[in-house]
């Protein structure tokens, strides 16, 4: 029984971090307001703010934890860049099919009204690139890096993996849409943002988008489970099926009168995330299991 506490103690630490850090985003949000004035939005200003402060913890956190970088998964810095590009082509070859199989069903159309120049494909290719790498080195350190490092301290591999995991996808849905407007803004405002971020986690139809997300958590948990210093393997995994999706988002368009629809989710409406993604990267997951299991070896990047 004590064991379990400690476990659920320990799994609730970093929801605790993150209300935190939201806190001082919430404050630092309406205090900046009140200086300049109706510039951005409240809730724009929590939610990057906490992305921020979330990413920014790493540095004192590592410190605490007395975690060196290699314990967060970072390899020797031509390793590391190496690892970014192998970790690239593991995500073009694992979420590719997918986009391939969405098409072959109708479920993703080629948007016919989009402009076909050259000069527009390049620029958006190449934004969606360095946004996608962004996005890639913003959140691996955080979810498979201090988040999976700081668990393992403290929990077995499989509990500390499976928690990780389910941060990353959680994470993904702690938004809220309300504005409030900047004339009713009172320095309780930000906490009113966060109670209605944090119970859209409670809305039943996320789990479309939720259990898939938990899943690419799992894939990229196990990377870097199986890998020692395999952090960059897991942001260019990562950054290749952002901008894969931010690609997919520009050329095709959902088809919501297919009879496959339901392999898509509604709720995060980007066109791939869905019920037939969570099969296909548990199948990977399952077959590179049985793969070691029967040859005990394991990847090698």
């Amino acid at each position: 029984m004590l064991n379990v506490i400690k476990k659920f103690y320990y799994g609730l630490i970093p929801l605790l971090i993150l209300l935190f850090l939201a806190v001082i985003s919430s404050l630092l949000g309406y205090l900046f307001l009140m200086l300049a004035g109706d510039v951005i939005s409240l809730r724009k200003i929590v939610s990057r703010g906490s992305q921020i402060f979330l990413l920014l913890s790493i540095f004192p956190l590592r410190r605490y934890l007395k975690l060196n970088w290699g314990d967060i998964g970072f390899s020797t810095k031509s390793l590391f860049f190496r690892q970014v590009f192998k970790g690239l082509a593991l995500g073009m070859v694992t979420l590719l099919p997918v986009i391939l199989v969405l098409y072959a069903l109708d479920i993703s159309l080629i948007e016919q009204s989009n402009e076909w120049d050259a000069n527009i494909i390049f620029n958006k290719t190449l934004l969606s690139f360095l946004l996608a790498i962004l996005i890639g080195l913003g959140e691996e350190p955080v979810f498979r890096g201090i988040l999976l490092a700081g668990l393992r301290n403290k929990l077995a591999v499989g509990f500390a993996a499976t928690i990780s995991a389910g941060y990353y996808s959680a994470f993904h849905f702690i938004k809220t849409k309300t504005d409030i407007p900047y004339e009713e803004l009172t320095i309780s405002s930000g906490f009113k943002l966060m109670l209605e971020a944090f119970a859209n986690l409670l809305n039943p139809d996320i789990l479309s988008a939720l259990i898939p997300l938990f899943v690419i958590g799992l894939f990229l948990v196990s990377i870097r489970i199986q890998i020692k210093n395999s952090i960059g393997i897991c942001i260019g995994c990562h950054a290749a099926w952002v901008w894969q999706i931010k690609m997919h988002m520009y050329f095709f368009y959902t088809n919501h009168d297919s009879p496959y629809y339901y392999l898509v989710s509604d709720y995060y409406n980007d066109g791939i995330v869905g019920p037939l993604v969570a099969v296909w990267l548990s199948l990977a997951i399952l077959a590179y299991i049985f793969w070691k299991r029967t040859w005990g070896r394991g990847i090698n990047f």
